[in-house]
Formats: structure tokens, sequence, C-alpha cells
């Protein structure tokens, strides 16, 4: 295992950046490994194979972080497009709990399935577990929200959708790569690798226990969702994989490229250790701002110009719904958090 330390110089930010929650900073690994293929494919070097298998090492690097085998991932490029498979698979009557403030990747693919009859609720985010009841079919849900970091109570949700008969389709975007999570506890999970994992934009991945590969059709299936991809390039039968990768569509192979060494540097360093080191700073700068400390590694603060003042002082961060937020991740440390408590004190 490596520590936080011992890999610092995989990241060289030009300035104090507070914005995994939007994107992250790719490590070195990751970074020079797609400059290497753009090179190549600029060049007509080589053939195309070896980026393809790119998207096999990430998807097993992700497995082993989220705690099941590389048979029951499936790989795509959006959150959204794993969410449509779900929703389109939900008969009609199916009742649907989200939460109100829920990202629209995974809230607007059962919104527009309301026109066949599937119902959706939301609730707050807080109150998800509590209304989970005996007419809930499937709850969709973030494991972190991007708009306030609020960090969802896993246990509570999981054991109430169990006693409810209920299946749970789990967003872990802005929770993976920080937040440990076991994807064998929900029916599915899905996580676009492009912010906390420090991937590039255009790879995702979605877990799928038993039943919901029995009940999901795969609309999008091409040649890599073929049983063998190479050799399922052309012509009937239908020949599908018989495991998760019946779902994968076909990889856009240079955003691969990045994805596997950045994934694989994650599980060097551990996802538990990722999380003290991001929560510690997380709970520095919330203190330095007369916060009580919370257990996400994101910041949400109603700060009016906060965001104008750090962006003077040259720090990077976000204003989403009228607030400022801050995300701590492996390539920050104590020195950023006080600069961002200099550039917003009086």
């Amino acid at each position: 295992m490596l520590t936080i330390a011992d890999v610092r110089d995989q990241w060289s930010p030009e300035g104090v950046y507070l914005n995994t929650a939007s994107y992250g900073l790719p490590p070195r690994a990751g970074f020079d490994a797609l400059q290497q293929a753009l090179a190549d494919w600029r060049g007509g070097r080589t053939s195309w194979e070896h980026w393809g298998e790119s998207s096999e090492g990430a998807r097993a690097a992700f497995a082993a972080m989220v705690g099941v085998a590389p048979e029951r991932v499936a790989i795509g490029a959006t959150v959204s497009e794993f969410a449509g498979l779900v929703a389109a698979c939900l008969p009609a009557g199916a009742r649907v709990l989200v939460p109100d403030v829920e990202f629209t990747s995974t809230l607007f693919p059962f919104l527009v399935q309301e026109a066949r009859g599937v119902q959706v609720s939301t609730v707050a985010p807080s109150e998800l577990a509590e209304a989970i009841d005996a007419s809930t079919d499937v709850v969709a849900f973030s494991a972190v929200q991007m708009s306030t970091g609020e960090v969802a109570d896993l246990d509570a949700i999981v054991a109430a959708a169990a006693h409810h008969g209920a299946t749970t389709l789990l967003d872990a975007t802005q929770a993976c790569g920080w937040l440990p999570i076991d994807a064998s506890r929900f029916g599915a999970v899905m996580c676009s690798a492009y912010k906390w994992l420090m991937s590039p934009r255009g790879s995702a991945f979605m877990t799928v226990g038993e039943e919901w590969l029995e009940r999901i059709v795969p609309h999008s299936a091409g040649w890599y969702a073929g049983a063998d991809v190479h050799t399922s390039y052309f012509g009937p039968p239908l020949r599908l994989a018989g495991d998760a990768r019946r779902l994968d569509t076909s990889p856009a192979w240079f955003s691969w490229v990045g994805t596997q060494p950045a994934l694989e540097l994650l599980n060097r360093i551990g996802v538990r250790s990722v999380y003290d080191h991001d929560v510690a700073l997380a709970n520095r700068f919330r203190a330095g701002l007369g916060m009580e400390p919370s257990n996400s590694a994101i910041v949400s603060i109603d700060l009016p110009g906060g965001a104008d003042r750090l962006g003077r002082a040259g720090i990077v961060a976000a204003l989403r719904g009228g607030r400022l937020r801050a995300s701590w991740h492996v390539y920050n440390s104590d020195a950023d958090v006080d600069a961002a408590l200099e550039a917003l004190s009086p």
C-alpha cells in the first residue's frame, strides 16, 4: 500500500483546486498514458486493441474498489445511460422514490417514464429511509448529494428497502474514490469516473445484481456486449455475454486509457485512507468557518461573495444553488485549507 505522501508528486495543480465535485485532476500516471495514446493515434503508429484492453483493466480495478467480481460490472460513458436502462425495464405502475434534490442524471430517466405509468415521488434526502414503505419498488439516490455534500444514511436506506421488498439504485459518482462503498449491498451502483476517480470524462461503471441483470434489456447492445467481443463484429445470431458485460457499450478508447491508471493508483492508496485525508481537510475548513464537523469531503455553505473571493485569490471552487461548494481530495493539503480560509476572511 502507498500513503498519500508517497504519491503527492502524481499531481501538479497550478493553484489551489477545490472543485473535484465538478471534475477531478488526473494523476501523472493517467495523464501520461493518455498523452501516449493520443500521440500514437495521431501518428498512426499502432492498432487499437490494446486501448480497448484498458477498459478491462479499469473494470477490474473498479470491481476491486467496490467489492464485487468484475463479471458484475458493466462499462459505459455516463450515469444517465445506466439509469435509463433500469428505468426502461420497470413495469407500468412501478413506484420509485428519489431525493428531492437528486442530480438529474439519476432523476430524469425515471421521470421520462411517467408517460407509461411509472410513478416517481420525492422526499428530502434525510427522510429517504423513513419514506420507504410497502408501496415502494425502487429507491434511486446518490450516496453523496452534489449540491450539499450530504452523505446518505446507507445502512438505514438498505435496511428499510430490504424490509419492504424494494430494490436500490445507488449513484456513487460523488462518493467512489473517497467514500468506501460496498456495491454488493445494492441492486445496482452507478458511477461516472471523471470526478473523484480522477479520470477523463467518458468512462462510467454500473455494478449489477442478479435481479437487475435478469430484468434489464440491453437496448444499446453492440459488439462490445457480445459473449466474445472479437467474434461479435458482424452478423447474427444475437450472442450477448451472460454477465454484466451484456450491458456494455463500446468504449471510448482514450477515456479508458486514462481511467485504468487512476483507479489502480487509488486502490494502492486505499479508499479508507483517502476518506480519512479528505474528511480531515474538509473538517479543518469547516472549523475555520465556524461550522460543526461532518462526514463529507464536500463543504457547502451560504457565504455570499465567497466564490468570488476565492477566485480572486486564484482558488478554484464552485457555486451551486447559491452556496459556495468546496470539495477536498488527495491533491489537497492543510496549506490549501489555510489559503482558502485566508481568502475568505473579512
